[in-house]
């Protein structure tokens, strides 16, 4: 097993490659329209937090949501809990298809929802530390990471807000292997390795695993400097395999090669708390922004070339449509079509961007 912690002297380059936009002004508005009714629910069915959103190939779209019926049952010193979230499918006009994983052990707190090259659908549980991989069957077919259950007593010099510390007693750099902390996002390369963002809770780390889940390795710490992370929230890769992490504690995305090796980073974009890599022959990285802790007062999400230079931005802060309320979840499958989960207005926002900037 292997643990990468680079920062080195990559630190020249990313001063150097985020003079570009640090250099900017304005950012022009990108035009676009918005729908937040095109998802048809029964009638008994109902939209919490949209934690999650994805498109496969059809042009279904995935809602993981933080609504339902969780449960807590206590036996044996081992505390079991389940619900709280539920995982819908929709087809391309916005139809309720089905749900999947219903009572699912998993399901507790809805974090993300990806789909893969294959159309497998993947969740990312905050709650239950765990990932989990449907066929598009909707069948189990991995999970990484143990949902945590015993009840444990810690000793009264034990500190339970100190960070977890891995190898070389470096916070945030969690344990070898799949055991995660309030995981937050998975991704894909085209050697159909996994990469998860685990660093919503003790851990700041990404970690990779090859595609039939065996651990390869992790980077990160808790930190500021150069290849250190504090709240890694999103993940995109693109086609070169470049991997691109929402640092949102430190206001600014970090570009690592699939080693770990830190390039560059992005930064005057906001605290970034979702990503999204638009297909195409010219892709954009788009990442959503929101400035305060309830996303009323500032939002945006900004349209990046991958080279870092910031070329559009859209929406703001508010409850209306074409405003964002704490975007937790980017879809941009479609070069002129983005979907956004919301947190703060329960609601997906399907937005249909203009040919350029206004």
């Amino acid at each position: 097993m292997i643990r990468v912690l680079r920062a080195s002297i990559a630190v020249i380059v990313i001063v150097a490659s985020a003079g570009g936009v640090a250099g900017q002004s304005a950012v022009p508005e990108v035009a676009f329209d918005a729908s937040a009714d095109f998802l048809k629910l029964p009638a008994d069915l109902y939209l919490g937090e949209a934690a999650g959103v994805a498109t496969n190939s059809k042009g279904h779209l995935f809602v993981y949501t933080r609504t339902g019926n969780p449960t807590v049952g206590l036996g044996n010193s081992r505390l079991f809990s389940h619900g709280g979230s539920r995982l819908f499918e929709f087809d391309q006009n916005g139809a309720y298809v089905r749900e999947i994983g219903q009572g699912l052990y998993a399901e507790l707190v809805a974090q993300a929802v990806r789909v893969d090259a294959q159309d497998n659908v993947w969740i990312v549980d905050a709650g239950s530390n765990q990932v989990v991989k449907f066929g598009p069957d909707g069948r189990v077919q991995m999970i990484l990471g143990r949902k945590p259950e015993s009840i444990s007593i810690r000793p009264a010099t034990d500190d339970p807000t100190a960070p977890a510390r891995g190898r070389g007693g470096l916070p945030g750099a969690g344990g070898d292997g799949d055991q995660f902390s309030r995981p937050s996002d998975v991704a894909w390369d085209a050697e159909s390795n996994i990469f998860v963002a685990d660093g919503l809770g003790s851990n700041s780390r990404i970690a990779k695993f090859d595609q039939n889940g065996r651990f390869l390795m992790s980077w990160g710490a808790r930190g500021s400097d150069a290849g250190q992370l504090n709240a890694p929230r999103s993940l995109a890769i693109d086609a070169n395999g470049n991997v691109y992490v929402a640092d949102q504690g430190n206001k600014r995305i970090q570009v690592f090669d699939k080693a770990g090796t830190v390039k560059s980073q992005i930064t005057n974009i906001g605290v970034p708390t979702a990503l999204c890599i638009s297909r195409g022959s010219h892709p954009y990285l788009y990442s959503a922004h929101t400035g305060d802790a309830y996303g009323m007062d500032d939002a945006a999400i900004y349209r990046i070339e991958l080279d870092g230079r910031v070329v559009g931005k859209l929406g703001a802060a508010g409850k209306e449509l074409k405003q964002f309320g704490l975007v937790n979840a980017l879809d941009c499958r479609g070069d002129d079509r983005l979907f956004v989960g919301e947190l703060a207005n329960w609601r997906v926002q399907k937005l249909t961007l203009h040919a350029g900037p206004r």
